[in-house]
């Protein structure tokens, strides 16, 4: 097998096709994709300017799929996820999945690859995925599921994907080992995943950064400056802080940068505590504690101008007050930046909601990281062609695959695809 083709349905900007690709150039094979799907406009026309091949729409406009080899897919990961509602099949995105098996019954591919995000594993106490697996076994598949690490594939971020992988009637051996990685983005282990694939050097994000970005992407000077208040002009205490006011922690907030108006030192104290005995659920266990009465807040934080510091806080609308019951205005979206990435260390997961607002403190400039910057965290070559508008950019980065990751296992299901078709032909010759 000289050249194998392949389908990208759900194929975004085209990162799985990318990575495909590599995988099979790496093993002396040529490639030919026969078909690709992907409803977004926005992506379809980045896909068209680095493939020279613009996608079908909507994949249940499809009625046959054409003959190949592996079938690749990234269905729609929102009704999984930890961050939607994660209603699984009871969402009709989440039913998508079953389009892919429409198709399949069309064509049988001898191997697919499918990935999503990793809550797909323990969705619905594993019956989700139990379900999928059903439908690719009962077609004669292997079912085989890998949850990989993206820090762990020479990329400086800490990205959990699961990868769902199987070959028609066949016994594979994959030498890929399921790794969560670190616990979060300050404790990285670097770890080797495969006997194939030699522990590499770890890759920081100090490593991604562009050298000189376009201004436009620093930080304002007014951010800047009440940034510089807080860390007492040494910014590289930047590095790993989180922007979010409902979190304690290594985190700046809004009423100590005075975002909203600037606050006196009992404000800012009493603000600190109330996030602090809120995590804590001192006084509930509603998600974030609950509304807290004056005589609760003087729990702990006894202060005999608390009537004025409480009436100070709700008029700079850092705090709510409803029928006498307080809680913090909470959010992170009146920040230019959410979260300061440490050059040092790797990333937070890349996402789409708010890759625009990752920050880094470089060469002396307090900035967001710059779309090329996210493209690479993903594993993108700097040849890739991004669409021309950053935010656009940003949102399909963070709905991307990681490029690194989706190689390897492209590599391990090819070669198990051509040993499958190895000895069905030693047994046609016999």
């Amino acid at each position: 097998m000289k050249k194998i083709r392949f389908i990208d349905l759900f194929s975004g900007i085209g990162g799985m096709r990318l990575a495909f690709e590599s995988a099979a150039h790496s093993l002396s094979l040529e490639t030919e994709c026969v078909l690709s799907s992907e409803i977004n406009p926005h992506a379809q026309l980045v896909y068209q300017k680095n493939f020279a091949d613009r996608p079908l729409g909507d994949i249940r406009l499809i009625d046959q799929l054409p003959e190949h080899e592996i079938l690749l897919a990234g269905f729609p990961c929102q009704s999984f996820s930890y961050a939607g509602k994660k209603a699984g099949f009871g969402d009709t995105r989440g039913t998508l999945f079953f389009e892919i098996v429409r198709l399949i019954d069309t064509c049988k591919p001898q191997a697919f690859i499918f990935e999503n995000v990793r809550g797909l594993v323990s969705h619905d106490s594993g019956r989700t995925l139990e379900t999928i697996k059903n439908e690719m076994t009962d077609r004669g598949y292997s079912f085989d599921y890998f949850v990989l690490n993206s820090s762990n594939f020479s990329l400086p971020q800490n990205r959990v994907r699961v990868y769902l992988v199987g070959t028609l009637n066949a016994v594979p051996q994959f030498n890929l080992i399921s790794d969560f990685g670190p616990k979060d983005s300050h404790s990285s282990n670097h770890q080797q995943l495969s006997l194939f694939y030699p522990l590499s050097k770890p890759v920081i994000v100090a490593d991604i950064l562009e050298d000189n970005p376009d201004a436009k992407y620093d930080c304002s000077p007014e951010f800047v400056k009440a940034l510089q208040q807080i860390v007492n002009n040494d910014l590289n205490r930047l590095h790993g802080i989180r922007l979010i006011d409902y979190r304690g922690g290594n985190s700046i907030h809004s009423w100590e940068l005075g975002l909203r108006g600037e606050c006196s030192v009992a404000e800012i104290e009493l603000m600190n505590l109330f996030i602090l005995k809120r995590r804590n659920k001192e006084f509930g266990h509603h998600q974030d504690g609950k509304l807290l009465t004056k005589e609760q807040i003087a729990t702990f934080f006894a202060h005999p101008n608390l009537d004025e510091i409480l009436d100070s806080l709700v008029t700079k609308k850092y705090l709510q007050r409803h029928n006498q019951l307080y809680k913090p205005v909470s959010g992170n979206f009146s920040f230019e930046v959410y979260k300061f990435l440490d050059p040092d260390k790797i990333s937070v997961t890349v996402v789409a909601s708010d890759a625009n607002r990752l920050g880094v403190y470089s060469n002396h400039r307090v900035r967001r990281i710059t779309p090329r910057e996210a493209a690479r965290l993903q594993g993108f070559p700097d040849s890739f062609s991004l669409h021309s508008n950053d935010d656009k950019a940003y949102h399909q980065m963070g709905n991307s695959v990681s490029v690194n990751v989706v190689k390897a296992v492209a590599e391990e299901v090819i070669q198990n695809v051509l040993y499958s078709a190895k000895q069905v032909y030693l047994k046609n010759a016999v």
